[in-house]
């Protein structure tokens, strides 16, 4: 197969980089806040809409709560970046949640954080590219008709994406992060330029649209609760904020200070574009409703199934820049691009993660690895593969996939700053000096702050949200929590099974002598090889092997034995069922029955070939044999390979792969490093 698919993936994601390069993978602060922040900056995308669906409910004039909830939004998103800021200073390892909860918590509170961020980078990646889909089917049709398919293919366009290094996809990613970020603040600043100083009256297309509702006149608890749950839904805006402090081993030196910088920018960018769009929203008249065809009426009529609600940030541009001007179609492209990329906070932080937890033995070794480009290869693909799974599921429906949305993050952020309270009073505990003692009072005082409104948050999404579909995430979180566990048992099972024991007898092993077997079929070429290699060995004893099958075949074989005069003596196991496993373990099994302490080797001759399909006609004896002997202790097998000429064909090839050269490789040369070579002659 890898021959197969060799040529292609070079073609896709590049030439195998050396592990030496690892440094130049590494992101500078520009790029690096396309790639971690691009979650929540796109999320100003939906999160005021969010907002302004829920009040909704109880009509326009519930709208006026809007700025308050901002303003909450806006205080836990700054409480959170602080706390956050705090964290990649004092775990810089990229544990980032995991390792806090891990460290003062427990490994149980680790691994529930775990689960609940496995389980939101996945919800990230299907939310972010079912939103995008719906966003860019408003203006191509083809790709509502085929909403799946179209979500899926991007889903794999990211993931080749990534593939190919964290650097250069962060070099892709940051243009339309950074020309997103622009449009908003421009509409922002020009929309406040048009109302306060040319004093224009700005309308968006729902401004003289009216909201039906049956829950008029809201008070009381009702009211409380409708707000808590518009809250809730506006924190959507925090999604993402963790994956900084998952991510700082991608940053460059100094990596803390440059990922705590980096989270600045984030949050006051976040916040900046959420409470600008829900201003401009409430002075520009927008209406929203959870079900526009029934209950947004124009002239005292239901806009029917035909009308199409465009997002909040999509009507706020028409009213500031006018409708089909150059920068309201420059930002609705930028939008709809940047929440496909908005997947790739997932895609860094869901790889980094897997190979934390991989080292800390909880999910599979090879997620520790790094792929041909130095990226978390395999973390890339599972991420892909469960959120294809997804969206296949759901349909690339964002309105049913975003109730399972925002669980996972919110357990994550309580228990993290849960964990950075004990933290802080554990060092407490022993910091003498006064002025330390004040900076520690005054984080503590942050998180705790923090602890208190992400629990609050998590209750009302909970509560909310549990019957629509949220209690599929938290369902994901116990099957993740569950293998994670297993995973480590075994693992902590194995490790313990093969440890040595701290003992000084030697002995206890050793096998008292070697009985070394070759199996023969024919007297050829091959047998001769393993024959003379097995001899080479220098065993206490050595003898030849056959079955029985074919009493002609055996006695020609005897005959041939015979004839050549060989030294090695020939055992034949009777077969009356015309097996060829079954008599050879038995004879093994008998021998280390015989002789516990004897160990024996079995020398098995086999053919490499060079076409996938030669395997289906050679070496399939051999391949049950040595299945059924590595499950016998005290017994080694040995393969003997005799190379076919198909063999040396499939060498040739390979060569020529190795020899192969991209599209202009060979015309560009060899890269050279201008720095390198100035500062070497300056030498």
């Amino acid at each position: 197969m890898s021959k197969l698919t060799d040529v292609p993936k070079r073609i896709l994601i590049g030439r195998a980089l050396r592990s030496d390069k690892l440094g130049e993978t590494l992101l500078p602060k520009r790029i690096a806040l396309p790639v971690f922040a691009s979650d929540p900056l796109s999320s100003v995308a939906y999160a005021p809409g969010e907002v302004l669906l829920v009040l909704s409910i109880a009509g326009v004039s519930a709208y006026h709560f809007s700025p308050w909830i901002a303003v909450a939004v806006v205080v836990l998103m700054f409480t959170v970046v602080a706390s956050y800021r705090q964290n990649v200073h004092a775990y810089p390892s990229g544990g980032g949640d995991y390792e806090v909860a891990t460290t003062n918590l427990g490994p149980r509170a680790g691994l529930t954080v775990a689960s609940a961020l496995l389980v939101d980078y996945v919800m990230t990646v299907a939310v972010s590219i079912a939103s995008g889909v719906e966003n860019l089917g408003s203006a191509i049709p083809f790709v509502v008709q085929h909403k799946t398919l179209c979500a899926i293919a991007i889903i794999v366009l990211l993931t080749v994406m990534n593939l190919r290094g964290v650097r250069e996809s962060g070099k892709l990613f940051a243009i339309p992060t950074y020309v997103f970020v622009a449009g908003v603040f421009l509409m922002i600043l020009w929309g406040a330029f048009r109302g306060l100083v040319l004093g224009d009256h700005m309308e968006s297309p729902t401004a003289h649209y009216t909201i039906h509702t049956e829950q008029t006149g809201l008070a009381g608890f009702a009211l409380v609760f409708l707000l808590l749950r518009a809250f809730s839904s506006g924190c959507a805006a925090l999604t993402g904020v963790e994956a900084i402090s998952n991510g700082v081993p991608a940053f460059r030196k100094p990596k803390s200070k440059n990922a705590a910088t980096t989270l600045a920018l984030m949050g006051g960018l976040a916040v900046t574009m959420f409470c600008g769009i829900i201003v401009l929203a409430l002075t520009t008249h927008v209406r929203m409703a959870e079900n526009p065809a029934k209950d947004l009426l124009l002239n005292g009529h239901p806009v029917g199934s035909g009308y199409t609600q465009n997002p909040v940030i999509s009507q706020v541009a028409e009213a500031v820049f006018g409708s089909g001007s150059f920068l309201f179609v420059v930002l609705a492209a930028a939008t709809a691009l940047v929440l496909f990329l908005a997947a790739n906070t997932a895609y860094n932080g869901f790889p980094l993660l897997g190979s934390i937890l991989a080292q800390d033995r909880y999910l599979p070794r090879q997620l520790h690895t790094r792929g041909d480009r130095l990226a978390f290869s395999n973390g890339i693909l599972l991420l892909a593969g469960a959120a294809a799974i997804l969206v296949y599921i759901y349909g690339a429906d964002s309105t049913r996939l975003i109730q399972l949305y925002i669980v996972g993050v919110f357990v994550s952020f309580t228990l993290s700053q849960i964990g950075m309270v004990r933290h802080w009073n554990r060092h407490l505990a022993v910091e003498k000096d006064a002025a330390v003692r004040r900076r520690m009072h005054r984080s503590r005082a942050i998180n705790a702050f923090g602890a208190t409104l992400t629990a609050i948050v998590l209750v009302v999404v909970l509560l909310t949200k549990f019957t629509h579909g949220a209690w599929v995430a938290l369902l994901g979180m116990c099957i993740f929590y569950v293998t994670m566990t297993a995973i480590r048992r075994h693992y902590d099972r194995v490790t313990e099974e093969i440890t040595p024991e701290d003992t000084d007898d030697s002995e206890v092993s050793r096998p008292s002598r070697v009985h070394s077997i070759v199996l023969v079929s024919r007297l050829h070429k091959p047998t001769l090889r393993a024959l003379n290699y097995a001899t080479l060995m220098r065993s206490d004893s050595l003898e030849a092997v056959s079955v029985d099958v074919e009493p002609g075949d055996t006695r020609a074989l005897r005959e041939e034995w015979e004839r050549r005069n060989l030294d090695v003596p020939l055992k034949v196991l009777a077969s009356p069922y015309r097996e060829i496993t079954r008599p050879i373990i038995d004879y093994v099994k008998s021998l280390r029955r015989e002789s516990p302490r004897v160990a024996v080797s079995v020398f098995i001759p086999e053919y490499v070939v060079g076409h996938w399909y030669e395997h289906l006609l050679h070496n399939q004896s051999a391949l049950r044999l040595k299945g059924r002997l590595l499950f016998t202790p005290g017994v080694m097998v040995t393969s003997v390979p005799w190379q076919l000429d198909s063999s040396e064909v499939a060498k040739k090839r390979a060569r020529k792969r190795a020899e192969w050269n991209a599209p202009g490789a060979v015309r560009r040369g060899p890269v050279n490093h201008p720095k390198k070579e100035k500062a070497a002659g300056a030498k």
